[in-house]
């Protein structure tokens, strides 16, 4: 027998109640994450399971080659077996980590194994697993539904056409699949294909873009775009928080400098950011869309590894850049114009869970219960202790009933059992402080408490 049983996770009755009677049940609002929108129109059926589980996993790869797998064994060129069999030889080592969990979840809810994966399971799992994936309940439509989830934020680049969403949404399918606004290419003005990319957002505008103004334009008129086709929330992905004021004038030079394909300084690159990012949160105010901000990473931190595979691989890890002053001097000003938005904040150090969670009641309002968000425990914070500290944290300096919860920021159609752990996590704490006389057995202000973090706080949040 495998460890996934009822009670996984539930450590007491209390929160055996909670999950069941609460929890388990509710749908899944999965509001950030990085599959593919085109791969839910067209239905895609895997042919095996190495390709849904271990294809852009890098959460995967980055253990198997701490395991000292070959890369030809993980990315490369290696067949699909032997790649899987390496991962299966690789995970009984990964005690403590939340992969094991994942995965054992991933095969029982899914595949119905109940078994261990291991060196000597592989051949059998391997097998059970690319049988089932042939079956018509295992294409990707029928897994969403089957997970009970009623709405989908993918990862798009404001130069997207977004035919697929609107191909989903014209044919009504009954899911929600929003695009988010992910800007960072038009805001890292001191990367190096940043006056590429500006080219390529003047082609999609039909307009030429040559100073502030027009890059202002175009990407409001992209933003627009999103929003007629269901865009529920931007997204940001930030190396650090910026806030460096500066004239528009000023700001205008360093546009200047950096389409002409001349150095960009760090205070310059800070200006420019600055300019762009509070003119989106001002325009995402306007459309009464949500703002996420996820900063913290250190990325492409291995320059060999990036040359050869590229970026989303494996190869970053956690800054710890102190950014608590400049996060607040950025919601200000767009507090201080009456043009802040529902925002959520994700930090990929946890040691700015409490920094947040202070934050966060500096800058609340009226437009929404919880309008400033602690994000869910993010990427390498994405365990089972990482999760209960952002929950504490959050519940010890904020009020953790209005949180809109989990989400699976995954490329892989098979997380959403992601949202079980969490639930399970979830109730266990809450539980806890039942039974040990911290709050009451009041069940009508614990099921409001439940199912407003597994599902309905983030319905009203994102205005579905």
């Amino acid at each position: 027998m495998g460890i996934v049983n009822d009670t996984f996770m539930l450590k007491n009755k209390t929160a055996e109640k909670l999950y069941f009677d609460y929890a388990a049940g509710m749908p899944i609002i999965d509001y950030h994450c990085h599959i593919n929108p085109r791969e839910i129109y067209e239905d895609r059926k895997f042919d095996n399971i190495t390709q849904i589980w271990l294809g852009g996993d890098h959460y995967k790869w980055r253990l198997m080659r701490s395991n000292g797998v070959p890369e030809e064994e993980i990315t490369g060129s290696a067949d699909d077996y032997t790649k899987f069999l390496r991962f299966a030889e690789m995970l009984p080592k990964a005690i403590g980590n939340p992969m094991y969990h994942w995965c054992h979840l991933e095969l029982k809810r899914y595949f119905g194994y109940d078994g261990i994966l291991n060196e000597k399971t592989a051949k059998e799992v391997y097998g059970l697993c690319n049988a089932k994936l042939q079956s018509d309940g295992m294409s990707v439509r029928n897994i969403i539904k089957k997970s009970n989830v009623k709405m989908i934020g993918t990862t798009d680049d404001p130069i997207d056409d977004l035919c697929w969403h609107k191909k989903l949404k014209d044919e009504s399918f009954e899911v929600c699949v929003a695009p988010s606004f992910r800007p960072d290419k038009a805001v890292n003005i001191d990367k190096p294909e940043f006056a590429d990319y500006v080219k390529k957002l003047s082609e999609v505008c039909k307009t030429e873009i040559r100073n502030l103004d027009d890059i202002k334009s175009a990407l409001a008129k992209r933003l627009d775009y999103f929003c007629e086709l269901g865009c529920r929330a931007t997204d940001h992905g930030l190396d650090y928080v910026v806030y460096a004021p500066a004239t528009g004038f000023a700001v205008n030079a360093v546009l200047q400098k950096a389409l002409n394909g001349e150095h960009i300084t760090k205070n310059e690159a800070d200006m420019y950011k600055t300019e762009i990012m509070l003119f989106l949160g001002e325009k995402i105010a306007e459309k009464g869309i949500v703002m996420q901000l996820h900063y913290g990473a250190q990325r492409n931190t291995n320059s060999k590894m990036f040359r050869a595979l590229g970026p989303d691989t494996g190869f970053d890890c956690i800054s710890v850049r102190d950014c608590g002053e400049a996060l607040t001097g950025f919601l200000n000003a767009l507090e201080v114009k009456g043009k802040l938005p529902k925002t959520v904040i994700y930090s990929l150090n946890p040691g700015d869970d409490q920094m947040i969670d202070t934050v966060l009641g500096c800058f609340q309002g009226t437009e929404a219960a919880g309008k400033i968000q602690h994000g869910s425990a993010w990427w390498f914070n994405d365990t089972k202790s990482g999760m209960e500290a952002q929950l504490k944290s959050l519940a010890n300096l904020s009020l953790l009933g209005n949180f809109v919860g989990m989400l699976t920021d995954s490329r892989s159609f098979l997380s959403y059992t992601r949202h079980e752990y969490f639930r399970r996590i979830l109730c266990n704490i809450i539980g806890g402080w039942v039974e040990s006389g911290e709050y009451p057995e009041d069940f009508e202000a614990l099921k409001t408490i439940v199912e407003g973090i597994s599902y309905k706080n983030a319905e009203k949040y994102f205005n579905l």
